[in-house]
Formats: C-alpha cells, structure tokens, sequence
C-alpha cells in the first residue's frame, strides 16, 4: 500500500517560485495561470524555500482580514519555514507528514533546493486505487474459498 515515493508523483510539474517582497495579487495571478493551489516562497533565485503561500492563507490571512492585495506582500502572509520531505520518501511517509501537521501542501525538497510540490488531491486517486485493489483481492479471495 502507497510504495512509491513522492518523487513519483511530480511528473516535470512546474514549481511557481516568487520572491517575498512579490504582492498577494502576483501570487494569486501566478497560481491562477499555472492552475495550482500555492506559490513557493524564496528569498533568492537559487529556489532555497523561505515559505509557502496557498489558497487557505490568501482565504484567511488576506481576505478574512481585509487586507489589500497589491500591497500586501508575501512575507506578511505566508507561512515562513515549511515543513518539507524528500523525494524519496513514500507516499504514506507525506501523507502521514501532512496529516500530523495539518497540511495541505507539501513542498519536496532535494539538496537545499524545492523540486516540487505534492497536495492532498494528489493523494486522493492513489488513496482509492489502493482501497479498489483491495476489494479486488478480498472478492477474489472470497470466491476460492
């Protein structure tokens, strides 16, 4: 159950990467564009992570607050110092990690540096194959005895 590796699941996705001082509107602009759910957060161009920034903090820490999107910037907002995994780690390890933790997101980095990003929905069809072969095996299991 879940033996791969999270490296497995990144699939060349594209990594959208913004400096700190970028605006919530940049950050929400950037997500909508490459259709993903958060925005890694650097401090220099070599993709050293210095936070996250997802849909849940644009919801409750910009929106919910009132605050204005070109001027607020993503040091203000975004959640600094992310808990991450390497790829080689399984998908039950992330899951695990994301759950303990209340995440929804999860960067991957390898040597310093984000390789990618796993979410909870990349889990989810994972997740039911698993449960699916299961009840393959437990119907086929059945019908020999």
């Amino acid at each position: 159950m879940m033996h791969r590796n999270v490296g497995e699941l990144l699939n060349n996705r594209v990594v959208v990467a913004l400096s700190s001082d970028a605006s919530v509107r940049e950050a929400a602009g950037c997500m909508k564009a490459a259709h993903v759910a958060s925005v890694v957060v650097t401090e220099a161009e070599d993709r050293h992570i210095a936070g996250i920034f997802t849909e849940r903090d644009l919801t409750e820490r910009v929106v919910a607050d009132g605050l204005d999107p070109d001027r607020t910037r993503l040091a203000a907002v975004m959640t600094p110092h992310p808990l991450t995994i390497g790829p080689d780690a399984t998908v039950h390890e992330a899951l695990r990690h994301m759950h303990d933790n209340g995440m929804r997101h999860l960067p991957i980095v390898q040597n310093g540096r984000v390789v990618g990003i796993v979410s909870m929905r990349d889990f989810m069809g994972e997740e039911l194959a698993d449960i699916d072969r299961e009840t393959r095996l437990m119907e086929s299991l059945t019908e020999v005895m």
